[in-house]
């Protein structure tokens, strides 16, 4: 069987021609159009509870962007849940962000962990994401991602209930791993 690989530019056409629906959730993923799981309630609490502490903490110095494209390479673009973007005049009115716009990008998984680990996470360290955090509701924790490199990120931490994460881009920004949690 023969596979047809998508460019971004080819993605973007297909949404253009009516393809997708508005609130069709699909992301493309090194060239294959993939369907995104269903929000469940406690990933759409934790993203709310993400934008309240994110938005208070961040004030000028970040835009807090939720579940909107990020183009990572010709042929992935996905919508992470939460990032932080280098604030720009225009947000980002020109043109999709990509990885050297993002301070921090937060995907929340509640029954798509190991997507997000093995497919996700390694993409964004290939694009040069420089810190991804992976809030694993199922396993109670959150993953910290840093130091991007093609063959994945060098430093993973894992974050549980009484400790804190912060951003390297916004150290002072520390957030209590129960307060994302929930």
């Amino acid at each position: 069987m023969q596979r047809h690989r998508f460019s971004v530019a080819e993605y973007h056409q297909m949404a253009e021609a009516g393809i997708f629906g508005e609130d069709d959730r699909v992301e493309l993923i090194a060239g294959e159009i993939v369907e995104m799981v269903p929000i469940g309630i406690r990933h759409a609490s934790c993203v709310r509870r993400l934008i309240r502490l994110l938005s208070r903490g961040v004030g000028e110095r970040a835009v807090v962007d939720i579940q909107n494209p990020l183009r990572l390479a010709e042929d992935s673009e996905l919508q992470p849940d939460v990032v932080l973007l280098r604030p720009r005049a225009d947000l980002y009115a020109g043109s999709h962000p990509g990885p050297e716009d993002v301070l921090l990008l937060v995907e929340v998984a509640e029954s798509s962990v190991d997507v997000d680990r093995d497919v996700k996470v390694p993409l964004y360290a290939r694009a040069g994401v420089p810190e991804v955090w992976l809030v694993d509701l199922g396993g109670d924790r959150i993953e910290v991602y840093r130091q991007p490199s093609p063959r994945g990120y060098r430093d993973v931490r894992i974050a549980r209930r009484g400790e804190s994460v912060a951003p390297m881009a916004l150290p002072e920004l520390e957030l209590p791993v129960e307060a994302v949690l929930g």
